[in-house]
């Protein structure tokens, strides 16, 4: 999986962490990273961004050590991404490599307004060199508080970039308009994506590292941080309460925004647990014949599963849509909690589906269980 530690199985090289900053088309993004740059902490990392004039830095311009990269005077290389993302990733590491740049220990990715963060992970899951040296820490998507509604209603694309965060950050909470919506947009960011952390204000670099499976002082995998299972199980609960107090009380709440409750509901975010051990291939087939299926609807997967020819070390993965970084074994449970547990977000496909194929594999007894068909070609025939 992409936060798994590649160097310590594969050579002496430890990772580079990576974090992805995302958000719709004035969300902030720009604004956030300036000011993130001025923290001594970021003093030792690179950003990759889509135009190097675009994130205001000309007056801080130090020394230009080849083209197309700077060196702030905070200490930050700075980058421009010109086409080619690997290839701006991998000539990061080639002028790192051979000193022609000041050491990093950190890449910051700022995505074009409209991109599918999805296209930024995948990269890391698909490219073997990328996958050795960098490791993917967290998505950040930022969300203006001032038009964040309308932007989540009337694009979709919006709506994906919240729900496949670690780190959801609002922008604009200090503007009138925006305090006056921030409520209202702060319970629909938690409703669309309950695994994420949703954070405002003058936020702080820490905040936003450091979001994922290994713990960065000591390297030990820290899951429940990871997986964040309790808070999809809260929101899942609320939701269903939600659904039962609303179907009985029957016309007395309306939805103004019926763009947005298509797009919202078409997301879904929760967990699937068990205590029983799993053969390696079983877990194997399942995770391919659900890529393979419903791949396009799979925004991000993470598990932890006890396996059943060594229950006492667990393995780990990462799938975003058809994609899954190579899994890898821990040397021991992280904590007492030892069961098997996968958090999912989906968009169109309905999480009785999954779990109802999740059951198949293990051979759980099912009532009505649906024939191997219907859990490959429709997956709205169980949405409720």
């Amino acid at each position: 999986m992409s936060d798994t530690p590649a160097g310590k199985t594969a050579g002496p090289i430890e990772p580079i962490p990576l974090n992805i900053f995302t958000g719709f088309l004035g969300a902030g993004k720009t604004t956030l990273l300036n000011r993130l740059l001025k923290d001594p902490a970021m003093s030792d990392a690179a950003v990759l961004v889509n135009e190097v004039g675009d994130i205001g830095i000309d007056h801080n311009l130090y020394e230009i050590v080849e083209d197309g990269v700077i060196l702030l005077s905070s200490g930050c290389l700075c980058c421009s991404v010109r086409g080619d993302l690997v290839n701006s990733l991998e000539n990061l590491l080639r002028a790192r490599d051979n000193g022609r740049c000041k050491p990093f220990n950190r890449v910051v990715v700022e995505t074009t307004g409209i991109a599918d963060p999805a296209s930024v992970i995948h990269i890391l899951m698909t490219q073997p060199y990328l996958t050795l040296r960098y490791r993917l820490d967290g998505v950040v998507t930022l969300v203006d508080a001032v038009n964040g509604m309308k932007t989540l209603d009337a694009h979709e694309e919006a709506v994906k970039q919240a729900a496949m965060a670690d780190r959801l950050v609002i922008t604009k909470t200090d503007l009138p308009e925006g305090k006056a919506q921030l409520s209202a947009l702060r319970e629909r960011l938690k409703k669309l994506n309950p695994a994420a952390i949703v954070l405002e204000g003058e936020v702080r670099v820490e905040d936003l590292i450091d979001a994922g499976l290994y713990n960065p002082g000591s390297k030990i995998p820290d899951v429940a941080r990871w997986l964040r299972e309790e808070a999809v199980i809260a929101a899942e609960e609320d939701a269903h309460h939600h659904d039962h107090d609303h179907h009985h009380h029957g016309h007395g709440h309306h939805h103004n925004h019926d763009q947005a409750s298509r797009h919202d509901a078409s997301i879904k975010a929760f967990s699937i647990a068990t205590e029983q051990p799993i053969p390696f291939n079983t877990l194997e087939m399942f995770l391919d014949l659900l890529r393979s299926a419903h791949g396009d609807r799979i925004l991000r997967m993470k598990g932890i599963v006890k396996l059943a020819d060594d229950p006492s070390r667990p393995v780990v993965f990462h799938v975003v849509q058809h994609l899954m970084h190579p899994p890898a074994r821990l040397e021991a449970w992280p904590d007492a909690d030892r069961r098997s547990r996968i958090v999912c977000i989906t968009k169109d496909l309905a999480p009785e589906m999954v779990r109802k194929m999740f059951d198949a594999f293990l051979g759980v007894p099912q009532v009505d269980m649906p024939d191997k068909a219907a859990l490959t070609e429709n997956p709205l025939s169980l949405r409720r």
